[in-house]
């Protein structure tokens, strides 16, 4: 029996299960909130305050959910494709400078399909991380795209102003600010910690060199 097969479900799964609910508590915080300072805005201009039910198929809801998600994917992406060809001398989150320091473990166990299989589905598996979140970043890009519009079709009627159009809205400078505010934001918070790590240690995290490493030392 692996060592693994010997901790509970939870002991398995707590990293996972921890971040998924603080997503959902965040999540429910952002709606709640959301919702008071839509039905505010609404007040304010002499109209009826919103029901919930009502408020999460909003542009408003809809826009600022799927606009901090679209930066994420980015984010992660990019950090997974940049970190193929791209090193760091010193930080933990770069493999080795030299490429035969490199070590691949690969634990016992059976072997995922797609490698048997060879050919296009051996191709598509080796680069399935970095698709899975291209494909989540374009449906993030198209819900942020589409929610903004509504957001900013609701504010035109709001204000006695004619709609617009998506290609009009994609053509203006609000929905490029938007995006732009979050990519520059994730982008710094990668560089943070690809080069934080280089100098300082978290005892025992995956993300931080051994405390007496070298600052020299590249990768876990």
């Amino acid at each position: 029996m692996s060592a693994t097969r010997g901790y509970g479900f939870l002991k398995r799964n707590g990293l996972s299960i921890v971040l998924l609910l603080l997503f959902l508590g965040f999540l429910i915080g952002q709606t709640v909130t959301g919702h008071i300072v839509s039905n505010e805005e609404r007040l304010t201009l002499g109209l009826s305050a919103e029901p919930l039910a009502r408020y999460l198929t909003s542009g408003h809801f809809i826009s600022a959910t799927f606009e901090n998600w679209e930066s994420e994917f980015l984010q992660m992406g990019m950090y997974v494709l940049l970190t193929v060809g791209l090193r760091q001398r010193g930080s933990a989150e770069s493999c080795p400078l030299d490429p035969a320091e490199e070590e691949e473990r690969v634990d016992a166990g059976r072997t995922p399909w797609p490698l048997l299989k060879g050919g296009a589905w051996r191709w598509l598996y080796a680069n399935s991380l970095s698709l899975a979140y291209a494909g989540l970043f374009v449906m993030a890009f198209a819900g942020h795209a589409f929610g903004s519009w509504m957001h900013e079709n609701d504010q035109r009627v709001m204000n006695g102003q004619m709609q617009q159009s998506l290609i009009e809205h994609l053509a203006g400078a609000q929905f490029w600010f938007e995006s732009m505010q979050n990519w520059q934001s994730e982008f710094l918070a990668v560089l943070s910690i690809v080069v934080l790590s280089i100098f300082l240690r978290q005892d025992k995290s995956p993300q931080s060199k051994p405390l007496a490493a070298p600052h020299s030392q590249t990768g876990t």
